[in-house]
């Protein structure tokens, strides 16, 4: 990506470490926000998206659980859900555990929500890899991959 050299980030640090750190971090940040505009509907709002998402990832959960996971005010999260509640994407029911509260959970069009969302990226990204690379390309980012798994593991 990047042609000029990235200084270490710290003495310890190879020059080649330091600009694959650069260069990852920023072809990531890249695709992920071109991933973002192939499938994102205008009728919501990222925060909308982002909880929506966050919904669908913890099954049920409380307005303040799902606020402290976003890092945001209660009171943020309670505009969010209530206009994600408009457009019919979760469902409140009470908490069996303590009545005063509710658990969000996504409504049957709201994981159709989210799911096409998920295909719709899936897809653009197998047909962006199809008409713009090679198949040794391909491959070589299949061997990327493994290399950025094991990363995540340590």
């Amino acid at each position: 990506m990047a042609q000029d050299s990235t200084p270490p980030y710290d003495p310890g640090v190879s020059d080649s470490a330091a600009r694959a750190a650069q260069d990852l971090r920023v072809a990531f940040s890249l695709l992920r926000r071109r991933i973002r505009e192939v499938s994102e509907k205008q009728d919501l709002t990222p925060s909308q998206v982002s909880a929506l998402t966050l919904v669908s990832k913890s099954g049920a959960a409380t307005a303040s659980a799902l606020a402290a996971t976003e890092g945001v005010r209660p009171q943020s999260m309670a505009a969010t859900l209530a206009a994600l509640d408009q457009y019919g994407l979760i469902q409140r029911n009470p908490d069996p555990g303590d009545g005063r509260r509710q658990l969000i959970t996504l409504t049957e069009a709201g994981r159709e929500r989210v799911e096409g969302t998920r295909e719709a990226r899936s897809a653009w990204l197998a047909h962006a890899f199809e008409e713009r690379c090679t198949e040794e390309e391909r491959q070589t980012v299949i061997a990327a991959m493994a290399l950025l798994e094991r990363l995540t593991r340590a």
